[in-house]
């Protein structure tokens, strides 16, 4: 699974790489108002690479459970002279959280090289011909419902099947538009109860019927605080638990905040899943 991501080249079945979360939103469930002037959010972008991550993901709108979708002009103020200073600080790639067409060509005309879009392709008919033209890579993620609605009650004939019907759409759309690089993604998190979590996590070694790499995102989300019981700020260790559990069954890339302790935990279940 080799992909080149502008300069930089990855197998990405060689290791587990890091991507690095960088909200630069007032309202994110975890790290929302803590960089949203521009020379901080930057700073700290920095500091997870000099940390090990592999990729930065910069989001301008939270999608937490029940939030409501910010206006296009708002986004694009927040994501874009991000990308810019990033892009020339580092070559490490640069991907955006939208799922809207517009905020992703600027991105990707600023500096970014991939599109993380939590709504697989199925939210703006237009992000597909964005991608495309543009020649990045795409992020494909199962969502139920949308951000506002997803966690009201998320019900499934059959949770797994269902996801990957989900996602096998999305991806016949990327590619009958030659897009070449596909990285899928279960959602998390997005339309799901603990129960469903723990049954991604736990099954997770089955989206690999599609042959492409496999991204999660389990960082300090809120299933992980309903078993510990504890607040978004002390969800480390079971952060940790579940992307070991996802790294033993698949996932070649993990989303995260706290990249240092992530890698450092990543590095041992690759050496003991490797040896």
């Amino acid at each position: 699974m080799i992909f080149r991501f502008g300069s930089i080249k990855y197998d990405l079945s060689s290791r587990t790489h890091i991507m690095g979360i960088l909200n630069v939103t007032p309202d994110s469930f975890s790290n929302g108002g803590k960089f949203q002037n521009v020379d901080q959010a930057v700073s700290y972008a920095m500091k997870m690479v000099e940390d090990g991550s592999d990729f930065i993901d910069v989001g301008g709108e939270s999608t937490r459970p029940g939030s409501d979708p910010v206006p296009l002009d708002e986004e694009l103020r927040r994501v874009i002279p991000v990308i810019e200073r990033l892009s020339k600080l580092t070559n490490i790639p640069i991907s955006i959280d939208t799922y809207k067409s517009a905020v992703a060509e600027r991105s990707l005309n600023s500096g970014a090289v991939i599109v993380n879009d939590i709504s697989g392709l199925h939210f703006d008919k237009n992000m597909t011909k964005v991608v495309a033209q543009l020649q990045a890579s795409i992020i494909l993620m199962h969502i139920k419902g949308t951000p506002r609605t997803m966690q009201i009650n998320p019900e499934y004939e059959n949770l797994i099947d269902d996801i990957c019907s989900y996602l096998a759409d999305s991806i016949q759309l990327a590619k009958e538009n030659n897009i070449k690089q596909i990285i899928v993604d279960p959602g998390i998190g997005f339309g799901k109860t603990l129960r469903h979590n723990l049954e991604i996590l736990r099954r997770l070694n089955e989206l690999k019927r599609f042959g492409l790499p496999i991204l999660i995102g389990p960082s300090r989300k809120s299933f992980i605080g309903k078993i510990l019981d504890v607040p978004v700020d002390q969800r480390l260790e079971g952060t940790i638990a579940a992307v070991v559990s996802g790294i033993m069954n698949g996932a070649n890339i993990v989303r995260v905040h706290d990249v240092k302790a992530i890698k450092r935990a990543v590095q041992v279940i690759d050496a003991i899943m490797r040896s």
